[in-house]
């Protein structure tokens, strides 16, 4: 008879095996969690966010994405120019620039204030 126990063995081995084969693992999906509530500074940066469609200006960025925006790009948000090529907004930079449009000239706080008014740049400094 010592030549079934080895057999035996084999079949408990056999066994287990079916017993772990039928053991299913559920995986459940990661669920959206609910935003948290965030405490942002009251610091002044003000950025244009997205989300989908919409455009919105915020104080900062830390505020956008507290509603769920995406920040786009600092500043605020500007109606969309019929003209793409010009800057949809600029920075408060100090470097004077004199333009032309037609006729006017005019002294522009920075060059891309000047192209954003479709002027035409003809030297730095004040005109």
């Amino acid at each position: 008879m010592t030549y079934f126990k080895p057999l035996a063995g084999l079949g408990v081995i056999a066994f287990a095996g079916l017993i772990l084969s039928a053991c299913t693992v559920v995986v459940e999906e990661e669920r959206p969690r609910p935003p948290r509530p965030q405490i942002c500074t009251q610091e002044y940066a003000p950025v244009c966010a997205r989300r989908g469609e919409r455009l919105r200006t915020f104080s900062n960025a830390c505020f956008a994405e507290a509603e769920g925006f995406r920040p786009v790009h600092r500043g605020e948000c500007r109606p969309q120019s019929s003209r793409p090529d010009r800057p949809q907004f600029c920075t408060r930079e100090y470097a004077p620039v004199c333009a032309r449009r037609g006729n006017r000239i005019r002294t522009f706080g920075n060059a891309c204030e000047a192209e954003a008014a479709d002027y035409r740049i003809l030297r730095r400094g004040e005109c």
